[in-house]
């Protein structure tokens, strides 16, 4: 599989402290560059004043983007931040990607690691190479051992090599199991018949809430585009939980639908094609969405801070 991922690649960067940091994000910049291509650096703030520093006069020449921001919702780093940049050039493309810090919560974790994985299908064959930098001072062993399963080759101070424990499909099923919300939810079960009222109902639980505008409309828009996927693709019917804690509303849609496009919300459809933008929208709209899938149910839940 790493052979039909070229000209794509995909290497995490394993390193530790700010000295190790620069010696692989920065050449991989500089060479770059001095091929003429486009290059992005998309990393946590403090990392990117790092590179920016480093890169001195070079850096008008560098995209930079704070992932902190772009990121916060990895369903969103796809679309918003490697598509977007890639699809604006012809030709070679490179991008410093580092969707996982130690600030991640564990919540988050699951997303960015099925974010890692989506990487390996959504740009092979592609000439782009996303080099994805991983602290081995600051982040645990599990974290480190699922880049391995996440990137085709590795690069560390002995050099890159091809990791024997690539396995991007077997990440994906192990980070998408089912998802149990919490006791005590708001449920509605809807069809075609409810579907008109939900996103009116969603917009004043919201506001109960404490979830303020026009965060709270796009909470609302949210659960429309999920409630209306269950009805479209998902059987005709569907279930709506909401509950909330001090930090965040939680809207989450079940349908009997099967999710068969991996990509699904990841990649902006072609402009020809009808539909396909809810879940792009929803990725984008929320500061994290998670979404589990088996044969004939599927589950998505959107988080939006307060």
């Amino acid at each position: 599989m790493v052979a039909a991922l070229r000209p794509f690649r995909h290497p995490a960067l394993l390193y530790r402290g700010d000295t190790e940091y620069l010696n692989g994000v920065v050449p991989f910049l500089l060479e770059g560059l001095d091929r003429g291509e486009p290059v992005a650096a998309a990393v946590p703030g403090r990392n990117l004043l790092l590179i920016e520093k480093a890169l001195d006069d070079r850096a008008n020449e560098v995209r930079l983007i704070d992932m902190r921001q772009a990121g916060r919702n990895p369903g969103a780093i796809l679309p918003s931040v490697l598509h977007a940049f890639a699809a604006g050039h012809a030709g070679p493309v490179r991008i410093v990607g580092e969707p996982i810090w130690a600030g991640r919560t564990d919540v988050e974790y699951p997303a960015c690691v099925v974010h890692e994985a989506l990487i390996n299908n959504a740009f092979a064959g592609h000439d782009l190479a996303v080099l994805c930098p991983y602290d081995v001072g600051a982040l645990p062993p599990p974290v480190l051992a699922d880049a391995e399963r996440t990137h085709p080759e590795l690069w560390g101070l002995a050099g890159p090599f091809i990791s024997a424990r690539f396995d991007p499909d077997g990440v994906r099923a192990d980070f998408t199991r089912p998802l149990v919300p919490p006791v005590g939810v708001v449920e509605r079960r809807f069809d075609l018949g409810q579907l008109g009222s939900l996103r009116g109902f969603a917009e004043i639980w919201a506001a109960r809430h404490g979830l303020r505008r026009p965060r709270r409309d796009d909470f609302a828009l949210a659960i429309a585009e999920l409630t209306t996927n269950s009805v479209l693709y998902g059987g005709g019917t569907g279930v709506l939980r909401l509950w909330a804690d001090p930090s965040q509303v939680v809207g989450e849609v079940s349908d009997g639908g099967t999710i068969a496009e991996p990509l699904a919300g990841r990649i902006p459809p072609s402009a020809m094609t009808l539909g396909g933008r809810g879940l792009l929208l929803v990725n984008r709209l929320a500061d994290l969405v998670r979404t589990y899938w088996v044969p004939g149910r599927t589950t998505t839940r959107v988080h939006f801070a307060r």
